[in-house]
């Protein structure tokens, strides 16, 4: 059952990041493209705009295809981890812990969970398990 509840884990936060990284890079569900992201980055401080909406989306969907596949999972966690640290230092931080307030709260979660399976492992319905790859 442990892994079952791994791989719940796994493919939900790895679809969700597919989808961000997907907005970013092609506009898709609801998305700006990287233009659009990179002008919003840009509004915050982070320059330049448009390479690094590129380079967050490409971290957003590698590390969601990565963490659904359960493939190379530490890697993954890294990858999304970074992100949301990027999101809390940049945007939520500001705001204190709660999301009621635009707050750092969902990226801390996101946060200790990919971290979580990157101790844990990704279980036994993985590519890290059908390679022999850590845990």
């Amino acid at each position: 059952m442990m892994h079952f509840g791994l791989l719940i884990i796994r493919v939900v936060i790895g679809v969700l990041f597919i989808g961000h990284g997907a907005q970013k890079l092609f506009g898709l569900f609801g998305g700006y493209g990287p233009k659009g992201t990179g002008s919003w980055m840009e509004s915050v401080g982070i320059r330049p705009g448009v390479a690094m909406a590129v380079f967050a989306g490409l971290m957003e969907l590698a590390g969601g295809i990565m963490l659904t596949a359960g493939l190379l999972t530490p890697v993954a966690a890294a990858l999304i981890a970074a992100t949301m640290v990027g999101a809390i230092v940049k945007v939520h931080g500001p705001n204190g812990l709660w999301a009621t307030a635009n707050g750092y709260e969902y990226p801390l979660v996101i946060i200790a969970s990919v971290v979580a399976l990157a101790f844990t492992g990704a279980g036994a319905y993985s590519l890290d398990a059908v390679f022999h790859l850590f845990w």
